[in-house]
């Protein structure tokens, strides 16, 4: 009987033994689980044989000691990690750059293995002194990029990368191939250090360098891929009698097909459920132990010596040891027990919920001061802000008006947060902007003059700020909601049913240009806006302009004439003249406004690739243009159908004038705006000729330096406008 017994305890370990060689993923007992100090789990092998496809072949490389697993695409690549979970961390190639000029290089597509490199967890990385790096499509497009300018002092004291020296920005969503460029910023101030840009994982970057600087030293830096199976394969891991998702009640494990990188094509994910562990991807779904059971028993789960741990299928259980006792008391032992339990996982979590909430007033309470809660109540008690339109919202007001801030209700993401729609507990619909975390000790004070000076602004044209929340990590500032989307989406979106007519367009231009004279000129401190551009100019229900985002806007006292600042702005906008001495004048935001009049006549967008390198930026295509006498050949065919060719004209001086690279010969924007309103009031007078000519008596006569400019030929308002090839490279982004 012993005898039997024995050969019983080893027919049952073999049987372990085989399920456990299963559930690690093995095809079969030929095939390496290893190479080197890197585990290769299914689907993915070494052997033939021993992966799904040759998409999933690894290859080892035993020329290394130890050996090294290499991922061959076009080139090979070090692998230093696969994991179940859909990831694959490998070494891959920096770019440099040592001479002055442009220099690109395309890098292997990772399409044919179905591969593509995680958003989540890399970022693009670009190293060097008055640098513009980007990655761009087959198509030469940039689909992302940074800028560093140049600071000595920050590369000797080793600061992190933040823009200067160094810069960084995530990288766009299934990325497959690319090719990767290295520019100047500026050609004609040559830089005489390298230049470095690559993909890297974003954790390693942040710890395991003490500056950016010594990646100089390294060739290749970890990059976290995603891989994924085609859907098609699913043969090979759900067996052909599972064609479809794979999740029955009595299994160990699940499988799902979903949308994936691989165009029209499904993905399939595997994974073992709770209280299981193993390779989901084992190919036998007739063997239930491709994940097995995990023993909860090991480490004594259960909270007292006198429960006994069971394991189960995918649990355990806690069973209470009988003392040789009688029944009776046995039963008055279990009874109290409970009701000790009970009460006590009662107290526990009402202590619990107590203690969350007191937690939750208190960091509500540290977020409110953080974010200068107290100094915005003193504002706003002491009348210096509109108290009937300004409020303070409450943090749980806003979540829930937002569901939570979900990403459905993104309406647009920007330099200085996220807009999120949102609807009030009274039905009002509202834009609700969060915006990045405050430096305590630079920003706070910026941040709620610019709230309390918003909340005085009150012009139809501009969007108004309803009120803000300070309680949360982040300040949330709440606007009104403007249904009809951007300039830039209305000019270069099909709309049949509101077309871009030339009044349309003219009207938006005086809107606008009315607004920012508001701005300069009429409102109780001038107020610099210093990001207008189509995409910040929305649109209401009745396609009134309301221009928006002022996330980046400052206001100044009364007799001083520039902001110095860092360089901040969007290209194809930026006033040159600000970008060479980082001083923002009034006339910084007429150049950014002459650029949108540009658009207006034009159709075209701020940054063109079907344009020329030369010509890439619309402000030097119109110019170049204007300059040749033949600007008519680029004017919007609408607008020619729309308008008369003196509208054009006055209108075209007006904008070469805003685009001048001298901000002393910019006009400002009330004069901008009068010229406007001039040319719409041509448009509803009968005799065009007389009354063009009698509004531009009428200007001469207030504004006779000024329209000594505006009113030449062509030929003679290009000697307004630089024209040296030392000018051209700031407008060609």
């Amino acid at each position: 009987m012993a005898e039997a017994m024995v050969v019983f305890q080893i027919i049952v370990l073999l049987g372990s033994m085989n399920a456990f060689v299963k559930a690690v993923g093995l095809v079969n007992s030929s095939c390496s689980q290893s190479c080197g100090n890197v585990s290769i789990p299914y689907p993915f092998g070494i052997e033939p044989g021993c992966y799904i496809s040759d998409s999933y072949r690894i290859d080892c490389n035993h020329s290394f000691s130890p050996p090294k697993p290499m991922f061959t695409t076009f080139t090979q690549f070090e692998v230093l990690d696969i994991s179940l979970d859909g990831t694959l961390r490998v070494n891959y190639p920096r770019f440099f750059s040592c001479s002055n000029g442009t220099k690109t290089k395309p890098f292997d597509s990772l399409a044919a293995r179905s591969l593509v490199f995680s958003q989540s967890r890399n970022r693009f990385i670009a190293i060097g002194c008055d640098n513009f790096a980007s990655l761009n499509d087959a198509e030469d497009a940039v689909i992302c990029g940074c800028m560093s300018v140049c600071d000595n002092k920050a590369i000797n004291r080793g600061n992190g990368c933040n823009g200067i020296n160094c810069c960084q920005t995530t990288i766009p969503s299934d990325l497959q191939d690319f090719s990767l460029s290295l520019k100047p910023i500026d050609p004609n101030h040559p830089s005489s250090t390298c230049k470095y840009a690559f993909i890297v994982e974003q954790m390693w970057f942040e710890t395991n360098l003490t500056s950016p600087s010594d990646i100089q030293n390294m060739s290749h830096v970890p990059v976290v891929l995603e891989w994924l199976i085609d859907s098609t394969l699913s043969s090979h891991v759900l067996g052909n009698n599972f064609s479809r998702e794979y999740d029955d009640i009595n299994s160990t494990y699940s499988c799902a097909t979903h949308s994936s990188s691989l165009g029209s094509r499904k993905a399939l994910t595997c994974s073992c459920k709770p209280g299981f562990e193993g390779n989901p991807y084992f190919p036998d779904p007739r063997v239930p132990e491709r994940c097995t059971d995990i023993d909860e028993c090991i480490g004594s789960p259960c909270s007292s010596s006198s429960f006994h741990c069971v394991n189960t299928i995918g649990s355990y259980q806690c069973l209470i040891i009988e003392p040789p006792r009688t029944k009776t008391y046995a039963i008055a032992i279990v009874i109290s027990t409970c009701l000790g339990l009970l009460f006590l996982l009662i107290g526990g979590w009402w202590s619990y919920k107590v203690i969350m909430k007191r937690k939750n007033i208190k960091r509500k309470e540290k977020f409110f001061k953080r974010n200068g809660g107290l100094l915005l109540q003193q504002h706003l008690s002491s009348g210096e802000a509109n108290v009937e339109k300004t409020k303070l919202f409450n943090s749980k007001d806003l979540e829930k008006a937002t569901d939570h801030f979900n990403v459905n209700r993104i309406l647009g993401q920007g330099g200085q947060g996220t807009v999120y729609k949102g609807m009030l507990v009274d039905g009002k619909i509202v834009a609700v902007k969060k915006s990045k975390v405050i430096d305590e000790e630079k920003q706070l004070e910026e941040f709620i003059n610019e709230v309390v000076i918003l909340s005085q602004i009150n012009h139809r044209n501009v969007v108004k700020l309803l009120g803000c929340c300070l309680e949360t990590e982040v300040p949330l500032l709440v606007y009104e909601f403007i249904p009809n989307g951007t300039l830039s989406q209305y000019l270069h979106v099909q709309n049949e049913e509101f077309p871009s007519t030339w009044d349309m367009r003219l009207r938006i231009a005086t809107e606008v240009a009315g607004a920012l004279f508001y701005l300069h000129s009429a409102a109780s401190l001038p107020i610099y806006h210093r990001d207008i551009k189509s995409t910040n100019i929305l649109l209401d229900d009745k396609y009134r302009a309301k221009i928006a985002d002022f996330g980046t806007s400052r206001s100044i006292a009364i007799d001083q004439t520039h902001l110095t600042t860092v360089v901040q702005g969007t290209f194809g906008y930026l006033d040159p003249e600000y970008f060479q001495s980082s001083q923002f004048t009034e006339k910084s935001d007429v150049y950014s406004f002459g650029v949108v009049l540009v658009e207006l006549l034009t159709g075209e967008k701020a940054i063109s690739s079907t344009r020329t390198p030369e010509i890439k930026s619309l402000a030097t295509y119109f110019i170049h243009a204007m300059e040749e006498n033949n600007f008519l050949d680029i004017i919007d065919a609408q607008v020619m159908k729309d308008s008369k060719t003196e509208e054009i004209i006055a209108v075209a001086k007006l904008a070469k004038m805003c685009l001048n690279l001298s901000g002393k010969k910019r006009p400002t924007m009330k004069e901008v705006a009068m010229q406007l309103e001039a040319i719409q009031t041509l448009r509803t007078t009968p005799n065009v000729q007389q009354n063009y000519e009698e509004v531009e008596n009428v200007r001469s006569e207030m504004y006779e330096q000024w329209d000594v400019i505006s009113t030449s030929t062509i030929s003679g308002a290009d000697s307004g406008v630089a024209s040296s090839s030392d000018a051209h490279p700031l407008l060609s982004f």
